[in-house]
Order: structure tokens, then C-alpha cells, then sequence
């Protein structure tokens, strides 16, 4: 009965982000906001919704574990998972933008935050707070940036959006997703943790595995959508800025709600994981290498970290 609750929450907190992003792009383009800055912080934020509720209620509920578990695997899974599938569907991808020029420091900043944050073994408020911080860094660096940019005409697809918007729909659609999102979240921590008790698995392998995979379907849905209609720019800013507020606002809130303390020795190869992944990110920006053979890479990671999470669960 637990895992039919956990794959209903999990599908509504799935549904209720899907909801909360189109409302979002839609007040977006209403008031002619640019596709990119759309990407990278609507889309980006409310992609990372249900990572965000589900560390939350999982920091409340004493489950700091969860918490943690939930923000390391959504990044690697973004960065493997999500971009490896984007880079072997998608045909000659040329994004506009030098994502290493101008994205890398925010891909690698908050991750070795992150690492000095947690060698003393606790994430405080105070440690969530600097990364709060952090956050609103990068989204002033965004707005800084969104000026400098040459903006195009918004194409016919994006005006019929617009012709559609209808504040009278938006707002109760945006309530019906939140609630949608808070109320999975709840029953998505509760009955993961039921599930874990049961199989005599540790909370962590359920939040770097279950609730990181799920919490990760809505970049995955975002941005291979994107990528089909040749948004490659918004697709990809939409993994750097889904990571960026994983680390971010995520742990932030979820430790700003209630300090979690966490044995960092216990979890050496995921950390290493999420850095390595993190570095490729790097790399393959900075080569443009934007490819088949680049997304098979990523996903030879993802199956290394999937085999060594699951090998300690048989």
C-alpha cells in the first residue's frame, strides 16, 4: 500500500510543479519577460518545486537524511540523467549562448559550498542563510546579464501563449498546483520512509534514488520538450539553474526550517558523484561538446552511481 501512495504523491508533486511552471511561463511572456531568464529562473525554480517540498517536509520530519539525500541526487541525475538524454535525442545542438563563459562559476560555486558547509557534519542556519545568499547572487547576475542580451521578437507559438493568458485561470491553477505540490510531498516523505523500514533500507538510499529519480522528472519532461522545439539554451539553463536552486534555496529552506546534521563519511562516492558530474557539466561547456558521445559519457556516470546505490541495498 506504501509504494501505490508513494507513486500517487509523487505524481501529484509532479503534476502540481508541471502546473505551477506553464502558469509561470505564461504571466512570463504576458509581461514580455525573455525566453532565456524564463528558462533559467521560473522554469529553473519551479522544476526544483518538488525537490524543495520534499526536503523540506523531510528536514521537519526529522528525516535530514532524506533531505540531503534528495538534493545530491537530483544534481547528478540533472546533469547524467536529464543532459545525457538531451544530448542523444537531439540533432546538431548549437546553443547560442557560452554557457561556459558565463554559467560554469554558478555550476561549481555552490557545490563546493556545499562541501566546506558539511565538514563539520551540520548544515545550520546559518549555513542556509549564506546560501540563500547565494541564490539571490545569481539571480541579480541573471537580470544583469538578461539586459546585455539582443532580444528577438517573440515567435507566433509564444503569441498565441500570450493571446491565451487569462489571469482569471492562471491564479487558481497556480493554488491548485502549490497545494498539489505540498500535499505530495508530505505523503511522497511519509510513505518513502514507510517503504525504507519495510525492506530494511536506509533513508538515504531512498532520498538519492526514489525521491531524487521522481523529483527530477520535471527537468527531464522541461528540457527534452525544449530541446524538441530547438529551445537547446532554455533546456540547459534550465539544468544549471535547476542545480543551482537544488543547492541553493533547496538545502537553504530545508535547513533553514530545521539545522540537519549529516555523516559525511558514510557518504564519500555520492558526494564525489555530484562533483565529478559537476565538472563534466564544465567541461563539456567549455569544449561545446554537445553530442551523442557526450551524453553516453553522462550516462556511463549515472550507471555507476545507480550500480554502487543499489549493490549496498542487495
Amino acid at each position: 500500500m506504501d509504494f501505490v501512495i508513494f507513486v500517487v504523491a509523487m505524481a501529484t508533486l509532479i503534476w502540481g510543479a508541471d502546473v505551477l511552471v506553464n502558469q509561470s511561463e505564461k504571466i512570463a511572456l504576458e509581461f514580455g519577460i525573455s525566453e532565456f531568464v524564463i528558462g533559467a529562473t521560473l522554469i529553473a525554480l519551479g522544476t526544483s518545486l518538488p525537490e524543495m517540498a520534499a526536503s523540506i517536509v523531510a528536514s521537519l520530519d526529522n528525516r535530514p537524511q532524506i533531505a540531503i539525500a534528495n538534493v545530491i541526487g537530483s544534481n547528478i541525475l540533472n546533469i547524467t540523467m536529464v543532459l545525457g538524454t538531451i544530448f542523444i535525442i537531439t540533432k546538431n545542438i548549437s546553443p547560442d549562448r557560452d554557457f561556459f563563459a558565463k554559467d560554469s562559476y554558478w555550476a561549481l560555486v555552490p557545490v563546493f559550498v556545499f562541501i566546506l558547509m558539511i565538514i563539520d557534519g551540520v548544515i545550520s542556519r546559518f549555513d542556509a542563510v549564506l546560501l540563500l545568499i547565494l541564490m539571490g547572487a545569481y539571480v541579480l547576475f541573471l537580470i544583469k546579464d538578461a539586459k546585455v542580451l539582443i532580444e528577438e521578437q517573440m515567435g507566433d507559438e509564444e503569441e498565441e501563449e500570450k493571446k491565451g493568458f487569462r489571469w482569471i485561470e492562471s491564479i487558481p491553477l497556480i493554488f491548485v498546483g502549490l497545494v498539489a505540490i505540498i500535499g505530495g510531498a508530505n505523503f511522497t516523505i511519509e510513505s518513502a520512509s514507510n517503504i525504507a523500514k519495510g525492506f530494511g533500507i536506509s533513508e538515504w538510499v531512498i532520498g538519492i534514488i526514489m525521491i531524487s529519480l521522481g523529483t527530477s522528472m520535471p527537468e527531464l519532461v522541461v528540457s527534452i520538450t525544449a530541446s524538441i522545439k530547438g529551445k537547446v539554451d532554455m533546456a540547459i539553463g534550465n539544468i544549471i539553474g535547476s542545480n543551482m536552486a537544488n543547492t541553493t534555496i533547496v538545502l537553504g529552506a530545508s535547513a533553514l526550517a530545521k539545522p540537519m546534521n549529516i555523516d559525511i563519511s558514510n557518504y564519500i562516492f555520492d558526494i564525489s558523484t555530484m562533483v565529478i558530474a559537476t565538472l563534466m557539466l564544465v567541461f563539456l561547456t567549455a569544449n561545446r561538446l554537445y553530442n551523442k558521445p557526450a551524453g553516453i559519457s553522462l550516462f556511463v556516470v549515472l550507471g555507476l552511481f545507480l550500480e554502487h546505490t543499489l549493490s549496498s541495498i542487495m
